[in-house]
């Protein structure tokens, strides 16, 4: 057994210098694996916790974790298994949040790991629920609208749930995909299809790029993105993997978006969880009018444990898709057929979507359908209302005037369309 300490004095100057602090340690050949601890006064400081490896990024759990295991054969969730390579590591530590005076932190790396893994609990399947797709809204000829939620956390970041019960609580939402996107790592892609196909709901692979000026999921199996780099990066090196990138809750408290861009991404997540706090709200409206007029909508929950009150798919986001496929609801998004619905009830402390009854607004064909929406406003992008009659109402919509909303009466916002 070898054990490597460190301690630091962690200041606001260490902070203003850089946001990220690396602590190097050697890794000797023949090492099986590897665990690393730190401790400081979490009352008063939150500092994020990483590795990188010799030969590349291993891990982040933010500022969930204070300690993790890497082996051959298996990883803290968060954390990518494999056989630790000989060379130069380095645990990364964000410098989220600390005192005025600095907080001291203490590390501890062992060669090899004591602890063991866990994963959490693994959650049985949940049989019999109908899927959103049953609805059967109607669509273009050979695509489908399926419901889901573009934005959720697990284990493998600062999520309660392992990923198998993330994918049971979308199943009992009657959600037919949900996306995991974990804060910074990749960790959660290889398990996947596995606790999709044993749970019945596609999940989608995601990354939520993480920054104090704001964050971004990266939709598909793309490999990681650097989160340390240029926003811009972001976009550009999503697009050349061929994946989606997402500006999320862009005008959310600390986590609004402050990154300048020259080349914007293709989504945005319009509709955040946190617009249920004020549905008369216009403000994601005004920030999307001064975005990108085709920019392609997308909604999330930000599931990250049931405490919060808000369950997956709250809002739902509609996908017209050839299947239900990660491939091909994320070649909906890329096409732009998505749209977002927000009604929901609450079932046990947790809010879950209306996806049979609910008013929803969709482009087919060209122009906006609304459905299960009579008596409700259509509001365009410019301020113009009319007023929906029927259970099935259609409106020649220019997409450049949106994004459209079908409000209540007293002007809160219960649907969503590009």
């Amino acid at each position: 057994m070898s054990v490597i300490r460190r301690t630091l004095q962690l200041t606001t100057d260490v902070q203003n210098e850089g946001r990220y602090v690396t602590v190097p340690f050697e890794v000797p050949a023949g090492t099986s694996s590897l665990e690393v601890r730190i401790s400081y006064d979490r009352d008063v400081a939150v500092i994020d916790l990483g590795c990188e490896g010799a030969a590349g990024w291993r891990g982040w759990s933010g500022g969930a974790r204070t300690d993790f295991v890497i082996a051959t054969d298996d990883a803290t969730p968060g954390y990518l298994p494999g056989e630790p390579e000989p060379g130069e590591w380095s645990v990364v530590l964000g410098v989220h949040r600390v005192p005025a005076e600095g907080v001291r932190l203490d590390v501890e790396v062992r060669l090899p790991a004591e602890s063991a893994i866990d994963h959490g609990p693994v959650a049985a399947p949940r049989h019999g629920v109908p899927r959103g797709s049953r609805r059967a809204l109607p669509a273009a000829p050979g695509l489908t609208w399926y419901a889901g939620d573009f934005h959720g956390h697990t284990r493998h970041s600062d999520g309660a749930e392992s990923i198998s019960g993330l994918a049971a609580r979308g199943v009992a939402a009657g959600l037919d995909f949900m996306a995991v996107t974990d804060h910074n790592t990749v960790s959660h892609h290889a398990h996947l299809p596995a606790e999709g196909a044993r749970q019945g709901i596609t999940l989608l692979p995601g990354q939520e790029v993480t920054t104090h000026r704001g964050h971004a999921n990266a939709f598909g199996d793309i490999g990681w993105i650097d989160f340390r780099r240029p926003a811009q990066e972001w976009v550009d090196e999503t697009d050349r993997r061929g994946g989606v990138l997402s500006v999320n809750h862009p005008i959310s408290g600390d986590c609004s978006w402050l990154h300048p861009l020259e080349r914007l991404p293709h989504a945005i997540e319009l509709w955040h969880s946190t617009w249920y706090l004020e549905l008369i709200s216009t403000a994601p409206l005004a920030w999307h009018r001064r975005w990108a007029p085709d920019v392609v909508l997308l909604g999330g929950a930000d599931f990250h444990n049931a405490a919060q009150g808000v369950g997956p798919g709250t809002p739902t986001t509609w996908v017209a898709a050839e299947d239900a496929s990660p491939e091909a609801i994320l070649a909906g998004v890329a096409a732009g057929r998505t749209a977002i619905m927000g009604g929901v009830s609450v079932r046990d402390g947790l809010s879950v979507p209306e996806l049979f009854t609910a008013p929803v607004l969709l482009r087919i064909d060209g122009e906006l359908v609304a459905i299960d929406a009579d008596g409700l406003i259509l509001v365009d992008g410019l301020g113009g209302r009319r007023t929906v009659h029927g259970d099935r109402a259609a409106f020649n919509a220019d997409p450049a005037d949106g994004p459209y909303t079908l409000v209540l009466a007293d002007r809160s916002v219960v649907a969503l369309a590009a």
